[in-house]
């Protein structure tokens, strides 16, 4: 294996241990195994998702920096996670089929393609397995057979249930209060026996025609949400790979339980390292999918934005820190990409790689992917004294990390009318002067002329619509 990173250990915050662990592989040989949880394909994936995916793909990007053959594993719920964590609500698959008119086979297909491109417009590199829950529907079934096997389960009316209270750790990734949480519960628990006790196979139900449905020892129905991660991941990966993420949301729920029925299943943690990312905020407020509205890569494109300033966006902030989004900080990325691009363009090939800002650079990625300290890296190269042509061999090996395919980017030029320009100086000059009245109607009279006007800390740029 190659040491790119100068000798510098990589260092990950694993949740489970709540500490910064310097990362070593199970496997002598160089091999990681990397489990991401994916989307549940219901509907469009929000930006606040795919921040997320932007943070395992930079892990990804520095385990290969690092000399590391990853085997990158995600997995598609498409059937099994109901609209509410307490196991009751419908499935949001059935719920989407009811909402767009379509299956719900073919809304997962849909919002799966959707997702996909996605992940694309931001340079995500493709996982090396992509796994449907609905395909994997046995290797479910096998799961809880041993749990059941090992006495770990219970029947109710509605369901095969996983009996946490057999467990002593359960919960411990997240140090549940599990005591706390059973004696606190303000809700009927029905027929389960503790309020963290969990589904691991939901029978339809007699007075309903499910789409998603499936024979099985306990009688018809389907896989409850967390079985499948637990399933997939141990035939893909093993039962104890190296590095498992989620967003922090997975971290009580979830995440806790793929980790008690793999240690009933095969005695393990399912994963050496856990890692998860935070959240992005508006107005304060975690994104969610359920209110209705939310803002999708789709969005991002129909106001002209180059998804890459996204993916900036999300870099600007170390992946354990929540971000608060605004137009305004995504304007702020985009001319701070444009600045990037357009330097690296201006300078000329054949240069060296400064040791200095690399090991500066690895010194911030190995410290827990500090992605924020890694740009200021940048930043500060571009202004240095060194070659120009020094600067652009470093970027390029800062942005085989980084993901921003500085090489691939084409320069394009921009005509910009007399008027325009005419405009957006009476527009700033309606600012300085506080006239907001008159920015707005400046603002309304450029974007009929099919241009915009996008302010930032560097100063205003102008952009032409599409």
């Amino acid at each position: 294996m190659n040491q790119p990173f100068h000798d510098q250990p990589l260092r990950l915050y694993d949740t489970y241990e709540r500490a910064v662990r310097k990362f070593e592989p199970i496997t002598p040989d160089g091999d990681v195994g990397l489990y991401c949880c994916g989307p549940t394909v219901y509907n469009y994936a929000h930006i606040g998702n795919l921040r997320t995916y932007v943070f395992e793909d930079v892990l990804r990007r520095a385990l290969e920096t690092a000399g590391y053959t990853v085997r990158h594993v995600m997995n598609i719920t498409d059937v099994g996670h109901l609209v509410s964590d307490a196991d009751d609500g419908k499935d949001k698959m059935e719920a989407g089929a009811e909402r767009t008119g379509k299956t719900a086979f073919e809304i997962a297909d849909l919002y799966t393609d959707a997702f996909m491109s996605d992940i694309n417009e931001l340079n995500i590199k493709t996982p090396d397995v992509l796994c449907k829950a609905t395909d994997h529907i046995a290797e479910q079934i096998k799961c809880i057979q041993q749990i059941e096997q090992k006495g770990f389960t219970y029947i109710t009316s509605d369901g095969v249930y996983f009996d946490t209270s057999k467990d002593p750790d359960y919960g411990y990734l997240a140090r549940l209060d599990v005591e706390g949480l059973q004696a606190g519960a303000r809700v009927s628990l029905g027929e389960k026996r503790q309020v963290t006790d969990f589904a691991l196979w939901k029978f339809s139900p007699a007075d309903e025609v499910r789409q998603m449905e499936w024979e099985s020892p306990w009688g018809k129905g389907f896989p409850g949400w967390h079985i499948e991660c637990s399933a997939m991941a141990a035939k893909y990966l093993g039962p104890l790979f190296d590095i498992h993420c989620g967003g922090k949301d997975h971290i009580p729920i979830h995440h806790a339980n793929e980790i008690a029925q793999t240690a009933v299943c095969h005695g393990t943690r399912l994963a050496n390292y856990w890692l998860h990312g935070y959240f992005l905020q508006v107005d304060s407020a975690k994104m969610s999918k359920s209110s209705g509205e939310f803002l999708r890569m789709a969005t991002l494109l129909e106001r002209h934005y180059d998804p890459l300033a996204y993916r900036l966006l999300c870099l600007m902030a170390h992946y354990r820190s929540d971000i608060s989004f605004s137009w305004e900080t995504l304007d702020s990325a985009q001319t701070a990409l444009n600045r990037l691009r357009t330097a690296y363009h201006a300078f000329p090939d054949g240069g060296v790689p400064s040791a200095t800002h690399v090991d500066r650079f690895y010194a911030a990625v190995c410290d827990d992917l500090n992605t924020s300290v890694a740009l200021a890296v940048v930043w500060e190269l571009l202004k240095s004294e060194l070659k120009d042509e020094d600067k652009k061999a470093t970027l390029d090996q800062f942005d085989a990390l980084l993901g921003f395919d500085l090489a691939k980017w084409e320069p394009q030029e921009l005509s910009i009318p007399d008027t325009v320009l005419v405009l957006a100086e009476q527009r700033a000059q309606a600012r300085a002067d506080k006239d907001w009245a008159a920015a707005d109607r400046i603002r309304d009279e450029l974007a009929e002329l099919g241009f915009e006007v996008m302010d930032s800390a560097d100063g205003p740029t102008i952009r032409q619509l599409s």
